[in-house]
């Protein structure tokens, strides 16, 4: 969410920068364009075999959260079950194994968030890095002066309508393609 706060205040501060830059430039012509950032991510080859890694990775500690939370459930079943015919030094044993396997899971589940949280963030910061190159060069090939985000339905949407000829995704998308393959 705080990106897309970036994004919105940056896209803003974008369109103010042009207003100003037409007012004291009248005589030069300024052309704007849109992307979609999010599309050249999805839609390119290494964007693509980005999102499946992280996938993997995230599918990856779901399945040793589900074998933790597997057995927590057996041993919580266990405990229920045996209660009754267990002496009280011998149930506080099994409920120690619980709740220690509980507290162990919690602790798992915040750690995969946060590694999960940093691969994501990697792997924006590496695109935006490398999706700001090709839409400069794209751009300035094409004689645009501002390239804004169009954004998405995940993050805040700056441009509300543009005329298709303007998006450059496309070109992006080709661009991108062929530099990082």
């Amino acid at each position: 969410m705080k990106q897309a706060w970036k994004r919105a205040a940056l896209g803003w501060g974008l369109v103010c920068g042009i207003g100003v830059a037409a007012t004291t430039q009248a005589a030069d012509t300024i052309r704007v364009a849109v992307i979609d950032q999010q599309a050249v991510v999805e839609r390119t080859v290494t964007g693509k075999r980005a999102l499946d890694t992280l996938k993997e990775f995230s599918v990856s500690r779901q399945r040793i959260l589900a074998a933790d939370n597997e057995e927590m459930q057996g041993l919580e079943k266990d405990l229920r079950e045996s209660a009754p015919t267990l002496s009280e030094a011998a149930k506080r044993e099994k409920q120690e194994r619980f709740r220690t396997k509980y507290e162990g899971y919690q602790r798992r589940l915040q750690d995969f968030q946060r590694e999960i949280q940093a691969k994501q963030k990697e792997l924006d910061d590496e695109y935006q890095k490398k999706i700001k190159e090709v839409v400069s060069d794209v751009a300035q090939k094409q004689g645009f002066t501002a390239v804004l985000d169009r954004g998405s339905n995940a993050t805040l949407k700056i441009v509300i309508y543009a005329q298709p000829a303007i998006d450059l995704t496309d070109a992006v998308i080709k661009e991108f393609d062929r530099r990082y393959k």
